[in-house]
């Protein structure tokens, strides 16, 4: 099975090479996606010195985030799993196995890495752990899934699906509309238990209170607006 790893960075020159050995380092045939959102701290000169054969590099003219990110790089996916792969260390590329699993045992076209099942941290604050399961709360009121962590990073999509998707967020609300648009194709859905370790604003975390608003508007816009102009975004 050959997986396409999107990794969306931001300002993470601190981490995206280690970032970018831990994924190499999982034996799994992948192809890496790295999308430079107009870094201003020297990540996109270091991505540009480390081209190599697996790596495809795309660059942003201006900060348009992370939803935006990820929707360059998928029209360019052609693995059989597309997964998300944030450029710092809260998330271990080690754990890709398990979130591979169900899909390769065609029981998920989509898998979630829960933060919340799992022994590690759960959130970087107990502000964004409450605002994370107020949101998956609301999403699975709409949905109809049984999610614990819509928030994550850690989603797998099989590619066919995902690519078929017509999506429009730019920012971090880019989960919620994951969501909804692949529950109303119909996908299977899994979570699974990830380790986590978050990290503080005096560490490059990137989410704002902001983001958890736009986040409850796209919830909401989905949620109540289903035959509305916005169900469009989703095919």
């Amino acid at each position: 099975m050959k997986i396409s790893v999107i990794i969306p960075a931001f300002n993470e020159r601190g981490t995206i090479e280690e970032v970018l050995r831990r994924v190499r380092a999982v034996p799994i045939e992948k192809e890496i996606l790295v999308v430079d959102d107009a870094s201003r701290d020297g990540t996109r000169e270091l991505l540009e010195g480390m081209r190599a054969p697996d790596l495809r590099l795309f660059l942003h003219d201006r900060n348009r985030g992370k939803g935006a990110a990820i929707r360059t790089a998928l029209p360019h996916t052609t693995g059989e799993v597309v997964l998300i792969q944030d450029a710092d260390l809260e998330y271990d590329p080690s754990e890709y196995p398990r979130l591979l699993e169900p899909i390769a045992r065609g029981e998920a076209d989509v898998v979630y890495g829960s933060r919340f099942l799992g022994r590690g941290r759960r959130a970087s604050t107990p502000g964004h752990y409450a605002v994370n399961r107020f949101l998956t709360a609301l999403s699975n009121l709409f949905t109809g899934l049984r999610l614990t962590d819509m928030e994550t990073c850690y989603k797998a999509f099989r590619g066919d699906l995902v690519r078929r998707l017509s999506l429009a967020s730019e920012g971090f609300e880019i989960e919620p509309e994951l969501t909804f648009c692949a529950a109303r194709s119909g996908a299977r859905f899994r979570e699974v238990a990830i380790s986590y370790a978050g990290r503080g604003y005096r560490e490059g975390k990137k989410i704002q209170w902001r983001d958890g608003v736009r986040a409850l508007a796209t919830i909401l816009r989905f949620g109540l607006l289903r035959r509305g102009p916005r169900e469009k975004a989703c095919r």
